[in-house]
């Protein structure tokens, strides 16, 4: 009796088995998706290596041509978190799952788009870096992000000031370095206090009266930076800048930490994601900033 029962489980697990495998094959052959769609789970703490050479050469071309499209911007809102916990949202060398995958992303980076692909039934952005990059070897490759975990917005408040002739505005930004402390404020009406993340001492924030002069949704940070740091660094998409120094200073948003409250930048100032968001969109080219301890 025992080997009869023995007999029917090893018979029904192979029967299931066999079962959940033509459900798997009748999904990819209709294009379906199986779980959760090209996220790529990472050990909290572990940084993901560039997988370029995962999957190999791409096995399929698109679905439909890739064709350039205004000037827009994704928000990357489903993916892990500062420390990589949780699921990642992978970048593709090309729109589709078929396509190896080039790296990962957190949640919080925003992007600008190039062009929009359709690939597995699925929308994907191509991401584009046209601004001045440090280290352009670090971002050879294409990069392709699926729609379904990114937020397109425009952004119409983007700009820079090149006469630097700062408008009259009764908005400013007060940078407490020794509390760590950042206070916006319109007239007399306190609009955000929070707590934030200036330089480190080997690389601090500038004490000072400076004006926002740039905005941008979007900006690639590198380092080493010659005769500042010799830190490596190498992080995409830098949501929500403020610049308010020639040397590069700005007010940001950080994916990457959440150490606010105490002193961690090579010296541009560290905000929660959600914070930068809101001030970024509040406070004005020429927007004055003081700095102090």
């Amino acid at each position: 009796m025992r080997a009869r029962l023995q007999h029917v489980t090893r018979y029904g697990y192979a029967t299931y088995l066999l079962a959940a495998a033509a459900i798997l094959l009748l999904a990819a052959a209709s294009g379906a998706v199986v779980g959760v769609f090209d996220r790529h789970s990472t050990a909290a703490g572990e940084a993901p290596q560039a997988q370029a050479a995962a999957g190999g050469a791409a096995a399929a071309a698109p679905q439909q041509e890739d064709v350039p499209v205004p000037a827009r911007y994704v928000e990357i809102v489903e993916s892990c978190g500062p420390h990589y916990d949780g699921a990642c949202v992978n970048v593709r060398g090309g729109p589709g799952t078929s396509y190896p995958v080039v790296t990962t992303l957190r949640r919080g980076i925003v992007l600008k788009v190039g062009g929009v692909a359709k690939g597995d039934g699925h929308t994907w952005y191509r991401v584009v870096f046209d601004e001045w990059v440090r280290y352009p070897d670090r971002v050879a490759k294409t990069w392709y992000v699926s729609g379904d975990f990114v937020r397109p917005f425009e952004d119409e408040s983007a700009g820079e000031l090149s006469d630097r002739a700062y408008p009259e505005s009764q908005k400013h930004i007060l940078i407490d370095r020794t509390i760590q402390r950042l206070f916006a404020w319109d007239g007399d009406t306190l609009f955000m206090e929070l707590p934030i993340s200036t330089g480190l001492d080997l690389t601090p924030t500038p004490r000072g009266v400076f004006h926002v002069y740039k905005k941008t949704p979007t900006r690639y940070m590198q380092g080493p930076l010659p005769g500042i740091s010799d830190q490596y660094y190498d992080l995409p998409g830098v949501p929500w800048n403020l610049y308010f120094t020639n040397e590069g200073g700005a007010i940001h948003g950080a994916y990457w930490h959440d150490k606010f409250g105490q002193q961690w930048s090579h010296g541009c100032v560290n905000l929660p994601l959600d914070k930068a968001r809101a001030l970024y969109y509040w406070a004005d080219l020429g927007t004055r900033v003081v700095v102090q301890d």
